[in-house]
Parts: C-alpha cells; structure tokens; sequence
C-alpha cells in the first residue's frame, strides 16, 4: 500500500482513480458478466470498497487492479447467489477466483493484457444495430467516460430524464437480445462505424473541452479516445474515416500544452504560443490526414474534413499566417456533408475571419432565431466576438455574461466573465 491515507486525501485519488479506471472496469467486468448493466452495478460495489477500505489501509500500488479485483470478486459472489446460473458461469466463477487476488503483479498483467480489447468490445457493444444511435451514444458516454447523467444531459442539451431513460432502455435491450459482448466480425463493422467513430469523438471531446468541472480538461480521455481510434485503424485500414479521426483527435491534442495558462486558464486558439504544440502528433495527425484523403477518391468525410481545417492551422507557424479563405470553404463543404447547428456556428467563426464580422453576424443570428442552440453557450459567445470586432461592446457584454450563465465548467465561466468585464 502506498503512504496516501487520510479520509480527505484518499477520497481525492478514488476520484482521480475513478476517472481514469471507470470505463476500463466496467469493461472488463462486462467481458466477464456480458452484461453492462451488470457490469457496471459491480464496478460501483468496487468503488464503494474502496471508499470504505483505502482511508484506514492505504490506497493500493495498482489501484485499477484492486477495484478489478474487487469487482470480479463480487461478480463472483453474485453468480454463485443465482440458483438458475449455469455451467458456463459457474466455470467462469472457478477460473476467476483462482486468478483475483490483490495486488499480485501476475494478476494486473492479466488484467491489464484483458483491458486493451474489453473497452474496444464494449465500444462495439455499445454501438449495436439494436440500439438507436442516441441510445448507442448516451450508453458509451455513460460506461466509458464515466460521465454523470446532468453531464451527458448537458453535453446533448436534452432534459436529463430524456437521458437516464435512453440509458436504462439501452441497457435492458442490450440484455434482452442477448447480445454477444465482442468486436463483430469484420463484414459487420461498417454497419456500425458511424458510431463508433461518433463515440469515440466524443469522448475525445469530453477530455478536450470538459462539459463541467472545475478543469477546463481531462487529457486522459484523449488519450482513452486517440488508443481507440489508433486501434480500430488497425482493425479497419481501408476506412478513410478512422484514419480522418483519428488525424482530427492527434492535430487537435498537439495544441493540449498551450490551451491553459500555468493557472489553468483556457488559452483561446488565436492567442496560443505555438512553440509549445506537440510537433509529433502535428507529423502524425498530418500523415493521418494524407492517408484518409487517398482512400476517400476526392469525397472526403465528415471527420477527414474536420482534420484538413485543423491541418491549416498546424501548418503555419503564427496565427496571422493561417489561410482563413480556406477554413471557410472547407467549412462550406461540411456543411453540406454533415450539417448540424453547430458546424454552421464554426463555419460562422470562419467566415468571421475570412470576410469579416458583419456577414458572419448574418450566419449567428439566423442560428439564434432557429432556437435549436438556445442552451449552447458558445452561440452568444461567439456572438460576442463578432459584436466586439463591430464595436458594439455592451452588447457584447450582454452576450458573454449570458454564455457564462449556460456552461457548467468553472474555468470557461471565469473566462467568459473576465471578457464580459473588459467590455466595460
């Protein structure tokens, strides 16, 4: 056991455990149950041992291997507790119970060779053809990121009952149809990719601008969703799209170092020092994205698109130096790719730039008057850069103390107040 004990000091690292373990728990308790509802009913005992255990006993050297431990054990407990369980359980318990056992570096071997596929599985559970794709989504975010059901609510800009009822159903279907916790086979795969890739896309972006919280990120997330993708980009090399995300997650984690300031400030994209963006993911991201636009035959999607906007502001090495004109027409083109409320707000953002804050005013108040981002902080934010540059200031300010009244992230609030302050 390592020396942090104390009830204060262990309840912060089970957090900080928690939020970097929960969904590799969780999916290898699914491998073991083949049931994510189960699953994670077991990785919450889990937790709950050690919010009882580690204060008095320590926190263990391998805190994920102690929680899998515990999990596996209580799964255990909970087949032999079932009469009707049968013969495959009752081997599956046998074979468990000679391999849990604490800290054991033999045990978190096998723990940690098991983890690699179970969160790809649960990925792919999670996506199937059963689910509707809400359903799929809201259930991957819920038992891979970890996120809260207010959280995930938030990010869809959805009531939170409309979120724990997709939850539920997805779960009681995925147990209802029985379906096989595994990668499908690989003439399968297309059939869910567009969903997969959506998931993973999200957790990325959960790490990369946190929905709440009192820090702006969560770098293990990308982390957690660059591995996926890089894996899934083994699995399916002949789809341009893997390879379009996963050069969109790289080139944008290269700016990670430079996106806060010493105190945690965000740091907004204009006002970056690039000297501190990681020149590796910017080669690999840019290797990615030559890759996805071979395979596509000139019709690049959505994802491969999104990393050829990054790749232009990868490529220069000042701000003043990026190619606006080209932002704007490959935001045209997304557009028409995949529209959605809030690719014509960055397309907004680029037009801005590119022409000027009046007609991108056109573009933002036509979205505001649809009503479909009226919970999205980032419209009056936006809106906001595009009345300063007008000159129209308390308007502006209006505008940015109202974005801060919309997000849950404690560090965007300060900054958007801080602006709304200099508006004067």
């Amino acid at each position: 056991m390592s020396r942090v004990t104390g009830t204060a000091s262990t309840h912060r690292a089970v957090e900080a455990v928690w939020r970097i373990e929960s969904a590799r728990l969780v999916a290898g308790l699914a491998h073991l149950t083949r049931d994510v509802g189960l699953a994670e009913e077991l990785a919450q005992e889990a937790l709950l041992a050690a919010l009882e255990q580690w204060p008095s006993e320590g926190v263990p050297r391998n805190p994920g291997a102690w929680l899998m431990a515990v999990g596996k054990r209580r799964a255990i407990d909970t087949f032999r507790r079932q009469e009707r369980r049968d013969r495959k359980h009752a081997e599956l318990a046998h074979d468990h119970q000679h391999r849990a056992g604490g800290d054991d570096p033999a045990l978190a071997a096998v723990l940690e060779d098991d983890i690699e596929d179970d969160l790809l599985r649960l990925v792919f559970t999670a996506c199937h053809p059963v689910l509707s794709t809400e359903a799929r989504v809201a259930l991957a975010l819920k038992v891979l990121c970890g996120l809260s059901t207010p959280e995930i609510a938030r990010a869809f800009l959805v009531p939170e009952p409309t979120i724990a009822q997709r939850v539920v159903r997805a779960k009681r279907t995925l147990a209802a149809k029985g379906v096989p916790f595994e990668v499908p086979p690989a003439h399968e795969r297309p059939a869910r990719l567009a969903s997969v890739l959506e998931v993973v896309y999200l957790v990325f972006n959960e790490g990369y601008s946190a929905t709440a919280g009192e820090d702006w990120l969560r770098p293990e997330l990308c982390a957690e969703a660059m591995r996926l993708g890089r894996v899934l980009a083994g699995l399916m090399p002949e789809e341009p799209e893997v390879h379009g995300l996963v050069a969109l997650m790289e080139l944008q984690a290269s700016r990670t170092r430079a996106r806060t300031a010493a105190d945690g400030t965000p740091v907004l994209l204009l006002d970056q020092d690039r000297g501190r963006w990681d020149q590796l993911l910017v080669r690999r991201g840019l290797t990615g994205l030559e890759r996805a636009e071979a395979l596509s035959g000139g019709a690049p999607g959505p994802y491969t698109l999104q990393a050829a906007i990054a790749a232009c502001h990868a490529r220069v090495r000042t701000a003043g130096q990026t190619d606006w004109d080209r932002i704007a027409a490959l935001y045209a083109v997304l557009v028409a790719v995949s529209p959605s409320p809030v690719v014509e707000l960055n397309r907004a953002v680029a037009v801005s730039m590119a022409h000027g804050p009046a007609p991108a005013l056109e573009i933002v108040d036509a979205l505001a008057a649809t009503g479909t981002l009226g919970r999205y902080h980032l419209l009056p934010a936006v809106r906001a850069d595009l009345l300063v540059r007008l000159g129209r200031h308390a308007e502006a300010r209006v505008e940015l103390e109202h974005a801060a009244t919309l997000t849950q992230n404690e560090r965007e609030r300060a900054l958007l107040l801080q602006r709304a302050a200099a508006c004067g």
